[in-house]
């Protein structure tokens, strides 16, 4: 069995040659978000996968075996719940308060700009059409959100991957203390002055 245990996300830096030669491995995400596991490469080839504990894969990534050889990640479409906001009962802001009973209850949920998506669950899917929502049972890749202490980000974020370098130096310091207050004199009554 061939092993690979190192992991470049999204094939930063690779050639797009390179990446279009690779073999490939199609992995749900309860299989992506283990940091050990086997998989037959789209080559026939048995792949142990050996990373750092808590690493989860990312559909485009690309792992490399221990023959130089890289694996191109596929994330493989698997049951979903798909959620949108109803346009005849409620708003798109609808999503953000899903969202937000969601995360508390620590659920895996993939976020994009007009719909939710989670793995099937007929309690949250009740509650959440409780909330005026439209949940749909699918087959689509999932790519929850890594959190805001994950270590391996995906394909966008608040992170700069625009390709060039620049300071977000705003000019200012950011001194600890109260600021004086001053006001100009118009503002005082004639009572303030002393």
């Amino acid at each position: 069995m061939l092993t690979a245990n190192k992991l470049m996300p999204q094939g930063r830096g690779l050639a797009p040659v390179l990446l279009k030669r690779a073999a490939t491995i199609e992995l749900d995400w309860d299989v992506r978000q283990k940091s050990r596991f086997d998989a037959t490469d789209s080559q026939g080839r048995q792949i142990g996968i050996f990373l750092a504990r808590g690493t989860a894969v990312r559909g485009g990534d690309v792992l490399v075996a221990e023959d130089g050889s890289l694996i191109r990640v596929i994330a493989a479409p698997q049951p979903v719940l798909r959620i949108t906001h109803c346009t005849a009962h409620g708003t798109p802001f609808d999503l953000t308060r899903a969202a937000y009973h969601l995360g508390n209850r620590h659920v895996p949920i993939e976020l994009k700009p007009d719909h939710l998506k989670i793995e099937p669950d007929h309690v949250l899917a009740d509650m959440l059409r409780s909330m005026h929502l439209i949940v749909v049972a699918v087959e689509e890749a999932f790519e929850p959100e890594g959190g805001a202490y994950g270590s391996h980000e995906h394909g966008h974020g608040s992170h700069d991957h625009h390709g060039h370098d620049h300071s977000h130096d705003h000019g200012h310091s950011h001194a600890k203390g109260p600021k004086p207050l001053v006001l100009a004199p118009e503002l005082l009554d004639d009572h303030d002055h002393a």
